[in-house]
């Protein structure tokens, strides 16, 4: 299938509207893992207007606004925005495509993505538009996820279904991302106009209570992973339940199983 922007959007935003009521509960438990690094590098604090892009249910801007900073939140899913806006109706929640930011030029002191750019068709206009609402001499931090070799969960589900499933089932369009490499984030950032920009590899823990944990969450909270799993025979996905709760063993751990997560954590300033 050839890449069409407009039909990767309609993807998102469908899986988005349908995973946004179980997403707090399901796989933020695992992306939330890298919020503070994500805020400690876009230097948020007491004061800076910082703005959540992607925010889905408004997790981020949440962790920001309780540092103190004047935290808001863009995203195109109405599901999304109307959870984040339960959480905190104090905080302001626009509705919003990140490719076009509906704000002002310079209006923010940081902005910050937490898994957000990748969902994004074309990344590069939306880290041009967070380049634009920035102040200058002030930082845009994102997150991507690293590669399924250095995320066990990933490498889990895709592993079992190669053996009991179809890779390829799920006849979704293309990714605007690939941006699971830091040299790849870095080079987004640049070629965008920032500054000082690189990325590295930030590794946290995904603890769950049982591995049937790991793929629900996956199903339910993902969008692009969660249409592999669907799209699985049911037969088939026993197979595949049984298999990642197999393998899922090697990493439990006082009582809990304990998924190793990586992310590619990047960081990039306005030239003042």
């Amino acid at each position: 299938m050839s890449f069409d922007p407009e039909i990767v959007r309609a993807f998102e935003h469908a899986g988005w509207q349908k995973a946004a009521g179980e997403y707090r509960a399901t796989f933020a438990q695992a992306s939330q893992e890298f919020v503070e690094p994500l805020l400690d590098a876009a230097c948020v604090g007491p004061g800076i207007a910082c703005l959540d892009l992607c925010c889905g249910p408004g997790i981020v801007a949440l962790a920001a606004a309780r540092r103190g900073a004047i935290a808001s939140g863009l995203d195109f899913s109405s599901a999304m925005l109307a959870v984040a806006r339960a959480a905190d109706p104090s905080l302001e929640f626009h509705d919003g495509d990140a490719e076009a930011i509906p704000l002002p030029d310079a209006s923010f002191g940081a902005v910050v993505s937490n898994f957000g750019i990748h969902h994004v068709p074309r990344p590069e206009r939306a880290v041009a538009e967070g380049l634009r609402v920035l102040r200058p001499g002030d930082a845009l931090s994102v997150t991507t996820w690293a590669p399924p070799a250095e995320n066990i969960a990933w490498q889990l589900l895709f592993d079992a279904i190669r053996l009991h499933g179809d890779i390829d089932a799920a006849k979704t369009p293309p990714s605007g991302g690939g941006l699971g490499e830091a040299a790849t984030v870095t080079r987004l950032l640049r070629d965008a106009g920032f500054a000082e920009a690189s990325a590295e590899t930030v590794r946290r823990e995904w603890r769950l209570a049982q591995p049937g944990d790991l793929i629900a969450a996956l199903r339910r909270g993902t969008v692009r992973t969660a249409a592999q799993i669907e799209a699985q025979r049911p037969a088939a996905l026993l197979a595949i339940e049984a298999e990642i709760a197999r393998r899922a063993g090697a990493y439990r751990r006082d009582g809990w199983y304990c998924i190793p997560l990586a992310a590619i954590l990047a960081r990039g300033v306005k030239p003042r």
